[in-house]
């Protein structure tokens, strides 16, 4: 559907919901027009002055249309960070006469924007794959290498997509088109020497409220109309679900309005009083209803976690569904290419999506998850150098005092228990003293000789993350030329200008970048159609609020927990289990290591003439020994290895599917582009 015509129009293409699609206009004298939904006619490009100003704002947005109306307004102006502080996850598209297009990405990058160079200006999108079929981009293998690499380090993916020549806006940035030439800036500042934080209690009410917001305008939002339950939660695992479900089934909900066409027999009627002629006679109106019941989803092996312990409410409808393991599309060897979507990016969903989609195929039209809630309230193990950097390194002690506790708890040898603190206290000092450019040159060699995260105690682990750069789990596997690519990119923004932000702050925020697109991948991979699927912690005010925090608190152990059972305090919910966040978890790396080993013969189909191989970024054989000892139920694969995993299967089902499918298929009237052979990395 059109949204609005000119020299940069605007489409909506697929599933929308009439209430997803806000459209503002502001003429020269005149108030401002607020609609909801597809416009019924278009206007002209004539009816666009030079002073007209358009705002579209598409997704799940809790502003009211007079704050629709005076953001536009202030936006005129120049200003643009305010279009980014309502409740809710929408993408924001301003234009300012025929020939000015901004679009806005969110701050945790589960709304990215793509843009192109096209016919003499810029095509954009908020996926890539329409774009790299508009101009026929093949696939870059080099970013491919970077995302198995490094994928949490800019300096090695870069502001690049798996489409060569289409790129990416970085959350929390804003594209801009003039006259059909692109410039990206950020309209979120990075924080530099003074981290933006408030005292605790400030800083949490803050957070409650953001929160708040986030889960009411889902819980009223009209629904998809669907046969399926308006509402439902995902009590799969941890506290942060069970939070989501605590305040969605405290916000009261208005019965639906009657359409005009069908008006409803059970609205209320007027009151009897004999005023009127046969109103002694006139039928009673209906009892109110009752608060809707919201559809709590669990998988039967996290039944018992401490979200289950919030399922028995009243208005929850709970749901025991049975647990399906991943790689579950791959148990049968013989049955080829496994069927499912295909996504815009790969992402380590595509192993899990038959999982994942038995808990959303049992959900709500709406339903709510506690995703992203580690990456936003816990503390970044490299915050601890931003401790020593700021001087106040004497915060340290509470957080490495619980990484010895964990040691301990875990039984790894009286050695890893007393060698922890000193690890890590080092490290930290390390890495608050670490050059930038330095550090980065340090990664590339440590990528070419193969020196990846490895640790055997937590202590180590915790150790390792304490870098401006960090390989990724699948990065032992690839091949010598894909890793001197990445490491040339590395050596090459050594000789970049210095982030202004501290280490640990850039390295938690890229962390949550990651995190986030890994959940747009499984909205791709899973979510059904007429379903939407919400995470309230990635919203951007959310985010915002969680960086209020004080690094201390977000560093103490059990810190997630305490928040979540603040933001609850503060929301009139007091009951809450003595042993809340403190009960033992369920195994998260059971299920990968069983369905791993229940589809070891498919797996081995999968990697006899891999693409992946083809395309010179793995080294098959090592792959192929890490396949067969994590299929092992006698051996112990070491830490990493499932997640590296997955990273690679992942990425081979995702190549498959997309070479496999008609190029252009995206567009009508295409020409069919010829399709070479993968490239290896440059």
């Amino acid at each position: 559907m059109t949204l609005w015509p000119g020299p940069s129009p605007l489409w909506a293409v697929g599933d929308w919901r009439p209430d997803e699609i806000r459209l503002v206009t502001l003429r020269p004298g005149a108030p401002a027009e607020v609609t909801t939904g597809a416009p019924a006619d278009v206007a002209d490009e004539a009816s666009d002055q030079p002073g007209t100003v358009r705002l579209a704002v598409l997704g799940r947005c809790g502003a009211s249309d007079p704050e629709l109306a005076a953001g536009l307004a202030t936006a005129r102006g120049g200003a643009v960070r305010h279009l980014t502080t309502w409740p809710g996850s929408y993408t924001v598209v301003l234009r300012t006469g025929p020939r000015s297009t901004v679009l806005l990405t969110d701050l945790a990058g589960v709304l990215p924007v793509f843009h192109t160079p096209w016919a003499g200006g810029t095509a954009y999108a908020t996926a890539a794959l329409p774009l790299a079929d508009l101009v026929g981009a093949p696939l870059d293998t080099g970013h491919l290498a970077a995302r198995l690499a490094c994928p949490e380090s800019p300096e090695a993916v870069g502001s690049g997509s798996p489409y060569l020549g289409v790129q990416r806006v970085a959350p929390g940035h804003l594209l801009g088109l003039r006259n059909g030439r692109a410039h990206v800036s950020t309209y979120e500042p990075e924080r530099g020497g003074a981290p933006f934080e408030r005292e605790e209690a400030p800083a949490v009410r803050e957070l409650t409220r953001a929160l708040l917001e986030s889960v009411r305008c889902r819980v009223r939002a009209s629904g998809g109309g669907t046969d399926r339950p308006r509402l439902g939660v995902d009590l799969s695992y941890g506290t942060a679900s069970a939070t989501v479900a605590l305040l969605a089934a405290a916000v009261p909900i208005a019965p639906a309005a009657p359409s005009v066409d069908h008006p409803s027999a059970d609205g209320p009627s007027a009151p009897r009083t004999g005023a009127v002629k046969g109103s002694w006679a006139r039928p009673a109106g209906p009892a109110p209803a009752g608060p809707e019941v919201l559809t709590a989803v669990t998988l039967r092996d996290a039944a018992e976690s401490p979200a289950g312990t919030v399922a028995e409410l009243p208005r929850l409808r709970h749901l025991v569904l049975p647990s399906t393991l991943p790689y579950a599309e791959l148990a049968d060897p013989g049955a080829g290419l496994p069927p499912g979507p295909l996504t815009d990016e790969p992402g380590t969903a595509l192993v899990a999506a038959a999982r994942i989609g038995s808990r959303l195929s049992a959900g709500g039209a709406d339903h709510l998850t506690g995703y992203g809630a580690r990456q936003v309230l816990d503390g970044h193990p490299a915050r601890l150098a931003d401790l020593v950097r700021a001087g106040r390194a004497r915060r340290l002690a509470a957080p490495v005092a619980a990484l010895t506790g964990a040691e301990r708890a875990a039984a790894t040898g009286v050695l890893d228990t007393l060698r922890t603190p000193l690890t890590v206290w080092r490290a930290a000092h390390r890495l608050a003293r670490a050059r930038y450019a330095e550090a980065l040159d340090d990664a590339a060699v440590r990528l070419t000789v193969r020196h990846t995260l490895a640790g055997r105690s937590l202590g180590e682990v915790s150790a390792a993350e304490l870098a401006w750069c960090v390989p990724g789990p699948a990065a032992r596997w690839l091949s010598d030329d894909a890793l001197s690519a990445v490491a040339l990119r590395l050596r090459l923004a050594a000789r970049g200008p210095v982030p202004a932000e501290p280490p640990g702050a850039r390295r938690a925020r890229y962390a949550l970048h990651r995190h986030a697109a890994e959940y747009r991948t499984l909205l791709h991979a899973a979510e059904q159609r007429g379903q939407r699927l919400h995470a309230p912690f990635l919203d951007n005010q959310v985010v915002r609020a969680a960086r209020m925090l004080p690094i201390e608190t977000r560093l103490q152990p059990g810190a997630r927990h305490a928040l979540l059972r603040a933001v609850l305090t503060g929301a009139a919910r007091a009951d809450l289990p003595p042993d809340w966040g403190r009960a033992a978890r369920p195994d998260r790396q059971g299920p990968d290591r069983d369905g791993l080993r229940l589809a070891a013969d498919g797996l081995a189909e999968l990697f006899r003439a891999p693409l992946l191989a083809e395309a010179g970024l793995i080294d098959l054989p090592a792959v192929r020994a890490a396949l067969a000892e994590a299929t092992d139920p006698a051996a112990a694969p070491p830490p990493g290895t499932l997640a590296g995993l997955a990273e690679l299967v992942s990425t081979e089902l995702w190549l498959r599917r997309i070479l496999a499918r008609r190029h252009g298929s995206c567009w009508t009237g295409l020409p069919a582009p010829e399709r070479p052979a993968l490239a290896r990395p440059a």
